[in-house]
């Protein structure tokens, strides 16, 4: 009992410590540590970098809880698949050992512009702030003596050269491109010596004299060590070391400020702006000063237009690109032009692009959903005729395997337009065809049926837009290729063989990448974002659906967790069988909305935020995936989602605060005003927007583009009759015009 008061002590104490932190502005509540321990999967990353730029640096560990550090990499080329140039201090003589060791750290403070922290053994101290290109080390060594600089390529090709005393440059190979630097010291070298000869790999700097604090300022660049050198003079030109620290602070207030809230505790204070920060860190700009490396042509080009790279496009189009098409419409066009450029240069709308080139991933063409709904949002800076193209080339000429972008050339390709529908295997029948990914990606035969019907759907809706009309009834006709994988005596999503057969002998909880991505039956279920009027009708009506998404939060695994995640190792932060912790299930609880009974959102959504995101390192229930998960916690504790990407409206939850004040372009502003709002009076009784009563559990982009209001009354039981009107229910169903949403909004 001793024990256990003594750990609520300790529990109340670090709260009090953490309230008692001064507030100065918005970024001192961003805990970059929060979610970086994952639960199953890998941890998010305390990634210190300005917005959408191309350095980003952070301590390489296991996670939080790892007290070694390994190195910290110059910068990160694509979030979590490749780093860049390790660089670590060291004092002492140089021994075997110092080529290897990490550093146990005793101390961290991490914000979004500035790293801090002491080595447990010797106080050392490492201190790192960015600039967009290029950033600054401070390195405090703690005693007299000999102290080093070790820098070492990450991927193990290319070299690092000594150019003058206080120069040094590099270049390291990774994933068939090169990444270069160019970087000074403010005291000079005395000695280089390389690990293994001559090989240049790995390098220990002795610096001259014995300065008890040395900075390391370096440019990045994927052109040239001399692009590097410009884009490092550009951006640092003087050793003030906080002077680019407190512009790094002011740069990170004033996005985070477009965003203000009211109310709430501390607690969601810190985990909301922490989502928003790690919504700034892709798509990433790789322009440097007029000249870019594109991976998709293997070029250089010259122009002043930002060239944007690093998108996981699958889970963006879920919550990050519609979050930043409300706060940032500019740059989601300057992201969309980015892609279509790829398309221009390699010959396919890309899947994942990244900076070294499309990396295939997921499943469906969600370029054309991305695209699509920004268009409907009124965001068209962008050559849609060229973007058309590409998106339709994708879907008509291209594969449909998963994890593959390219030439449609398999026989599964053809077998899907012919008879619309991807043929799964029978368990344990071994798998034929090559292209399939590997033995752990398999044919996912049910998702890409269905979302591809999404994507094809979202191509039908910009056909006419583009000016290829005729297309439309030939998309409108393979968005419903979905309905081809409903078993109505399951009441699944179900696989099918290639003889159109019901593939029996499954688990729909069990069965994995052989016919679902990344989760189960349970989600996909609901993932025909595009018709869920027809779904439901499938379904039995909305009464029935309404029951089975009742049941989804209930129904159990059907076998232990630790044999569950073997086989879903994505399908963290369960609630009955439903998925919190994987981007596919984010918009499920707001379906409520759509079934006229708003008022179980509003209850689920509330109990999801305050069980699975806390303000720790245990604050995300599943892969963050650099800005995927985030944009759920934004919109969610703002309260609104946006389930149908393509159609312009948003779903009305429960929002966390009291008011939510969002700056918008022209200095308009849309305002959420929850009276009464508390933990307990999470349930919506009244709501006025824009002066007038409704009883709609939704409002369109356009209401909220032009600026205005949301007023909810809020309280502590439901008010069942609001939202249940089926006459007024959110418009997301394969007839909408999405075009009619948008009439009227104002530049």
């Amino acid at each position: 009992m001793k024990l256990l008061n003594l750990f609520f002590f300790m529990i109340c104490c670090a709260c009090m410590s953490a309230a008692a932190q001064p507030i100065k502005s918005v970024v001192d509540y961003v805990d970059p540590t929060i979610g970086t321990v994952g639960l199953v999967l890998g941890p998010a990353l305390p990634t210190v970098h300005l917005p959408n730029s191309l350095i980003r640096v952070f301590p390489v560990r296991k996670d939080h809880l790892d007290d070694q550090i390994s190195y910290f990499p110059l910068t990160s080329t694509s979030h979590r698949l490749f780093s860049v140039f390790g660089i670590m201090p060291y004092q002492g003589a140089i021994n075997e050992q110092s080529w290897t060791v990490k550093m146990e750290r005793a101390s961290e403070t991490i914000k979004p512009n500035h790293y801090q922290g002491k080595m447990e053994e010797n106080n050392l101290g490492v201190e790192f702030t960015p600039a967009a290109k290029a950033g600054i080390f401070k390195f405090n060594f703690s005693e007299a003596g000999d102290h080093f600089i070790r820098l070492g390529l990450i991927n193990k090709e290319g070299e690092i050269n000594v150019e003058e005393k206080r120069i040094i440059t590099g270049k390291e190979l990774f994933s068939g491109m090169q990444a270069y630097f160019y970087a000074e010291l403010d005291t000079d070298i005395l000695q280089t010596t390389y690990r293994d000869g001559n090989s240049k790999k790995i390098v220990m700097l002795k610096v001259a004299g014995n300065p008890l604090s040395v900075q390391f300022r370096y440019g990045i660049s994927y052109i040239s060590i001399d692009q590097a050198k410009e884009n490092l003079q550009r951006e640092i030109k003087t050793w003030d070391f906080n002077t680019y620290r407190n512009n790094a602070y002011n740069v990170w207030n004033k996005v985070l400020s477009k965003i203000m809230v009211e109310g709430g505790t501390l607690a969601q204070k810190r985990v909301f702006y922490t989502a928003l920060y790690r919504c700034y860190e892709r798509m990433v700009d790789i322009n440097e000063y007029g000249k870019y490396y594109s991976a998709y042509d293997k070029k250089v080009h010259e122009t002043n237009e930002p060239f944007f790279t690093d998108s996981w496009i699958y889970d963006f189009t879920v919550g990050l690109f519609p979050l930043q098409m409300i706060i940032n419409p500019e740059k989601q066009e300057q992201f969309i032009r980015s892609y279509i450029k790829m398309y221009e240069q390699g010959g396919w709308m890309p899947s994942f692009a990244l900076v070294d080139g499309d990396w295939p991933a997921m499943t469906g063409n969600y370029a054309a959903v991305w695209m699509a709904d920004a268009w409907y949002k009124g965001i068209r800076n962008f050559n849609l005729k060229t973007a058309y193209e590409g998106v339709k080339k994708n879907s008509l000429e291209g594969t449909h395997l998963p994890w593959r972008n390219g030439p449609g050339k398999s026989p599964l390709d053809s077998f899907y337009n012919k008879y619309g529908f991807m043929p799964g295997l029978p368990p344990g029948e071994k798998e034929t065809i090559k292209e399939i990914a590997n033995d752990w990606e398999r044919r996912q035969a049910v998702s890409v049926t269905i979302e591809t019907s999404y994507c094809d759907w979202a191509i039908g809706q910009l056909s006419v837009a583009a000016g290829y009309g005729n297309d439309k009834p030939l998309f409108m006709s393979r968005a419903q290729n979905y309905k081809n994988m409903y078993r109505a005596d399951k009441g699944f999503m179900w696989p099918r063989d290639s003889k159109g057969e019901w593939i029996d002998s499954i688990s729909p909880s069990l069965a994995g990448r052989e016919y679902y991505t990344e989760n189960n039956a349970y989600t996909f279920n609901w993932h025909v974002r595009h018709d869920f009027k027809n779904l439901f009708t499938m379904m039995g009506g909305r009464k029935a659906a309404e029951e089975k998404l009742d049941q989804l939060f209930r129904a159990d695994i059907g076998t232990p967790k630790f044999r569950f995640w073997v086989n879903q190792p994505d399908a963290t932060g369960l609630v009955g069988q439903y998925v919190m912790g994987n981007e596919m299930g984010f918009f499920i609880p707001y379906l409520y909305n759509n079934l006229g009974s708003p008022w179980k959102a509003q209850k689920r959504i509330r109990m999801l935020l305050e069980t699975w995101f806390p303000d720790n390192v245990f604050g995300y229930p599943g892969d963050e995936d650099g800005g995927g998960m985030s944009p759920f916690i934004v919109f969610s504790m703002m309260g609104f989602f946006p389930v149908s990407q393509s159609i312009p409206t948003y779903n009305i939850g429960s929002p966390v605060f009291s008011k939510i004040t969002i700056q918008l372009p022209g200095n308009k502003t849309f305002v959420i005003d929850a009276k009464n709002n508390s933990q307990q009076n999470k349930y919506i009784q009244t709501a006025r927007l824009n002066g007038k009563n409704i009883d709609q559990s939704w409002f369109t982009h356009k209401d909220l583009a032009n600026g205005g209001s949301l007023e909810l009354n809020m309280g502590a039981g439901p008010n069942k009759k609001w939202g249940s009107d089926t006459t007024k229910l959110p418009p997301s169903y394969i007839e909408i015009d999405p075009g009619e949403l948008m009439s009227g909004i104002k530049k």
